[in-house]
């Protein structure tokens, strides 16, 4: 063979290898899976991160992934329409008030730039902020501003999914080019899981060694608790909720709220019921299973017995509050409705 043709046989090969090495993608070196959440993971790659969410709302089947590629480094070979974020992140939106305790703990604050409905956020710092502007306002009940978020140029936006198309506010933020990251974190059925979604978090920020820290801790000693409460031998039964425009929304039995009462040594009343989902019931036919229940947890928005009692007569009849076993969440709450238990307590369900 003729050295010259030599030379284009090589070449030749040389592109089709190259071709080939382009065309194939990287295999994960490391997939991390969480301990006890079932909605995410994150799995690392030479060049990136890519990480995957699933069970974003009821009856969805459907993932997401986002690529967490370092900022100044070239872009590598992704999967066809995944949502590529620069990672560290230092420009945040916050769509919902549980990312100001993730984010709280983490140490980054700082980072927040807007935020969806102000009146219902509790954390102190976040607050005066939006009140002297440094953080701005981007929702108001159904009110969404997306001319002020994409003027703010977020590099991360997060936010959870209803499952309406005509008030998902996520499809909103995608359609104008924003950074929008989906989270499942409320589908989660155990409090460790919840709390375990700060590890999701912390990826976008390069913090997951602290994530890692914080977590180990809170579970930790959220198990310890758990050793204690196995040795209860009379747990006190339990009910829960209270009617909200003409429904009383019940736990059902594999709930988040289920597990907790467990977990806390209490004897569930609905835990005999199957799913994670809400059951709409009347108060009559809630009386007649827990009239003579030991405790009432989370009334609604009751900050009192008188408020409660006023609201409906009938609730004097049940024996917790008759014998004032009724503790609701809503000692902190501001005066707007910003509640800590939905950002601190989600963190640390060992201290909730």
């Amino acid at each position: 063979m003729p050295k010259s043709n030599k030379y284009i046989a090589l070449l030749a090969l040389s592109l089709v290898a190259c071709l080939r090495s382009y065309a194939t993608p990287l295999a994960a070196s490391i997939t991390s899976a969480p301990d006890y959440s079932k909605n995410f993971d994150i799995s690392q790659f030479p060049t990136h991160r890519i990480a995957t969410i699933r069970n974003v709302q009821r009856g969805s089947k459907a993932t997401h992934q986002y690529a967490l590629v370092p900022k100044g480094a070239a872009l590598p070979e992704l999967p066809a329409g995944i949502t590529v974020i620069r990672t560290p992140v230092t420009r945040v939106v916050v769509m919902e008030t549980v990312y100001i305790g993730y984010l709280d703990a983490l140490n980054q604050l700082d980072t927040i730039i807007a935020a969806a409905t102000p009146d219902y956020i509790s954390n102190a710092t976040i607050r005066t902020r939006i009140e002297d502007g440094t953080i701005q306002k981007v929702q108001s009940g159904a009110a969404l501003n997306i001319e002020r978020m994409l003027m703010r140029q977020p590099d991360l936006i997060l936010s959870s999914s209803t499952g309406d198309p005509a008030f998902d506010v996520p499809l909103k933020l995608a359609r104008a080019g924003l950074p929008v990251v989906l989270s499942a974190g409320y589908m989660e059925q155990h409090p460790l899981a919840r709390a375990e979604w700060i590890k999701f978090i912390a990826a976008f920020f390069n913090a997951e060694h602290l994530a890692e820290q914080i977590f180990e801790a809170s579970a930790t000693r959220y198990e310890l608790l758990l050793k204690k409460v196995e040795q209860i031998e009379q747990r006190p039964t339990v009910f829960c909720g209270a009617p909200y425009s003409g429904a009383w929304h019940m736990a059902g039995g594999e709930s988040y709220l289920a597990q907790a009462i467990r977990d806390a040594g209490g004897d569930y009343l609905w835990a005999d019921v199957p799913g994670s989902g809400a059951i709409p019931l009347d108060t009559e036919r809630v009386f007649i299973r827990a009239a003579h229940a030991d405790t009432w947890i989370n009334p609604s928005f009751y900050q009192s017995l008188n408020e409660l009692f006023g609201a409906d007569q009938r609730f004097q009849k049940f024996h917790a509050g008759q014998t004032s076993h009724v503790f609701n969440n809503t000692k902190q709450r501001t005066a707007s409705g910003g509640n800590s238990f939905w950002e601190c307590g989600v963190v640390h369900p060992e201290d909730a």
